[in-house]
């Protein structure tokens, strides 16, 4: 096997850790010059940035194409669930409406008043929602798009940020054109709406649009993943990774996703673990910090939707009993975390040091394995390994039996 080159492995350091290349360098001179010690100001800066960098995302179209539906199927949520956008045929946005997540607040959906007036003007529009407080728009139609979707787009444009067409109710329209007797071809039919909405688009004044089908109740259809992985491609670092954290387990992919941003948590925290005071506990060189350790683990069940809460909205969603999705779940982790579960985990975990390293710096080629000298590091490296990939299998588990996907 050839070697990688040193640009492949900043892109690859920087996209697992989160860190720059300027960071992990600093990093690397940091602990050579001071030690562990030295290099956790930084580390926590990281996580503190991780934790609390936000995310807006503005939906905006016609009234009654659908906005709050996905606003609601973004967030895993019914429209009768507490914290649930208003859904019905009347106009309920008169003013920008913010949507927190169920799980991490810090990802907001905002619903925007309707663009549906003859006098509609893009730029005092986008004055009177806030412009700057989003990361981006979703510009929603039920069936095409027309001059004012168009207007609105420009305006996004003009003032740098990304926006994006989605068609909604593509599941609707096939359902009316059966109910009227007609033979549906879906392929046929959806290249028809596709070519017709970029055309409409472009004789509008949108050079290069690109346009997204979906129906909010049938995210595995049509185009609702293309959406989400174009959403993902345009996004920060972080921003992705928060992005991917908020979204419901609808298939295997995605939870797997969810675990491989979690895993690249895991060295910063057993690195401040290692760094703090010693937890003695009998029969093993273990020091840690519980209290980083509890948080990190019920952080991991709200990410993987494995919380009381994130069930029921599954149950909810699927007609499942939630006793049975709770059924589901082999680990003991779904109960309280606490000092005592801390030490059960600690006894349970096979500590192979010279594996656990080599894995840890597989996502940090940059910084060698200069992390990997203390035993504590090792251990609560494993320890939170362990505890992620059981909750990963059964986050697998759930989603499958509610979907009934084998």
């Amino acid at each position: 096997m050839g070697g990688k080159s040193s640009s492949q492995q900043v892109a690859e350091a920087e996209n697992a850790t989160f860190f720059t290349k300027e960071e992990l360098n600093k990093l690397k001179s940091d602990f050579e010059t001071g030690g562990v010690n030295k290099v956790t100001s930084l580390i926590e800066q990281k996580l503190s940035e991780l934790d609390k960098t936000k995310l807006n995302i503005a939906v905006t179209g016609e009234t009654g194409t659908g906005k709050s539906t996905f606003i609601n199927a973004m967030r895993g949520l019914r429209s009768t669930d507490p914290g649930a956008a208003e859904v019905g045929i009347r106009e309920a946005t008169k003013e920008p409406t913010r949507y927190p997540h169920p799980n991490l607040p810090n990802v907001c959906y905002w619903d925007l008043p309707g663009i549906g007036s003859p006098k509609f003007r893009a730029g005092p529009y986008l004055k009177k929602v806030k412009f700057e407080r989003y990361d981006f728009f979703i510009i929603i139609s039920a069936c095409r798009f027309k001059e004012n979707d168009a207007k609105l787009a420009k305006e996004i444009k003009r003032l740098r940020k990304n926006f994006y067409f989605v068609c909604s109710k593509i599941d609707a329209d096939f359902d009316s054109m059966r109910k009227q007797g007609k033979e549906v071809n879906e392929e046929k039919e959806l290249e028809f709406v596709r070519n017709d909405c970029l055309k409409n688009l472009k004789e509008t004044g949108i050079p290069t649009p690109s346009v997204f089908l979906i129906s909010s109740f049938e995210q595995d259809q049509y185009d609702f993943d293309r959406l989400n992985k174009a959403l993902e491609d345009d996004l920060s670092i972080i921003m992705k990774s928060i992005f991917v954290l908020a979204y419901p387990n609808r298939s295997v992919e995605i939870i797997q996703k969810k675990k491989e941003i979690l895993q690249n948590r895991i060295w910063m925290l057993a690195t401040l673990s290692g760094a703090v005071g010693a937890v003695p506990v009998p029969g093993l060189s273990f020091a840690c910090d519980i209290s980083i350790l509890i948080g990190a683990i019920i952080y991991f069940r709200k990410c993987l939707c494995l919380d009381g809460s994130s069930l029921q909205r599954l149950a909810n969603i699927t007609n499942k009993p939630v006793k049975e999705l709770k059924a589901i779940v082999k680990t003991p982790l779904l109960g309280e975390i606490n000092k005592d579960t801390i030490v059960r985990l600690g006894w349970r975990t096979t500590v192979v040091a010279i594996s656990a390293v080599e894995f840890a710096f597989h996502f940090v080629p940059l910084i060698g394995s200069i992390f990997g000298a203390g035993s504590s590091f090792l251990l609560i490296y494993s320890i939170l390994t362990d505890a992620l990939k059981d909750l990963t299998e059964d986050a697998e588990r759930v989603m499958k039996f509610a979907f009934g996907n084998n």
